[in-house]
């Protein structure tokens, strides 16, 4: 079976998504997966997820974004391609 091409891609999470955790929920999920990344919160209250790996994994992290943990409130995920930039894990970055 043949590998899939890695993708990379940047999410920007907007919502209630701060102060419920989802970093850590967007690392698990990321974890599970697989992909490779970083997650962190912007000043804006938004949170930015980048994140390699293959192109339907990748979609099932948006999927899982979109969903959120459980005391979020997801109000929309904007999603575009991204260069690919190693990283050895999923981190939270601060």
């Amino acid at each position: 079976m043949a590998r899939q091409p890695e993708g990379a891609r940047l999410y920007l999470v907007r919502g209630r998504v701060q102060g419920v955790g989802f970093r850590y929920y967007a690392q698990r999920e990321a974890d599970k997966l697989g992909l490779k990344g970083y997650v962190r919160n912007l000043d804006d209250g938004r949170v930015e997820v980048y994140a390699t790996g293959p192109p339907d994994k990748l979609s099932d992290l948006a999927a899982a974004l979109r969903s959120g943990p459980r005391f979020s409130d997801v109000r929309g995920v904007e999603e575009q391609e991204a260069v690919i930039e190693r990283y050895s894990g999923f981190q939270i970055e601060v």
